[in-house]
């Protein structure tokens, strides 16, 4: 679902400063292997929130002693991440009625 990926990657931030390729391996390790996001869709969300203003990036040493970007999550990041979790959690409730609704047939 769109800004599905955005959501996941506020949440990861929450937990502080990440790296891409550690976003990447939280997300995955977090929902019991079952999500694994593609650079090719990682770092063109990570920019889209930069842009927006919700995480800020600066070059830093990986632990493999490698250069990286690392992400931490803004003031105004964490206000959205709280406004779109809500917006979430009412959205999985309402399809969770909807696939849960027994109907009769129609006359």
């Amino acid at each position: 679902m769109q800004g599905t990926l955005d959501l996941l990657i506020l949440r990861t931030l929450i937990f502080g400063p990440r790296h891409g390729q550690g976003i990447a391996r939280d997300i995955h390790t977090d929902s019991s292997e079952e999500l694994l996001v593609d650079h090719g869709s990682l770092y063109p969300a990570l920019q889209r929130l930069e842009a927006r203003g919700l995480i800020a990036a600066e070059w830093g040493v990986s632990s493999n002693n490698r250069k990286a970007r690392f992400y931490r999550l803004t003031p105004r990041g964490k206000k959205a991440l709280t406004n779109e979790l809500s917006q979430w959690k009412r959205m999985v409730a309402a399809i969770g009625r909807v696939l849960n609704a027994r109907k009769t047939k129609p006359v």
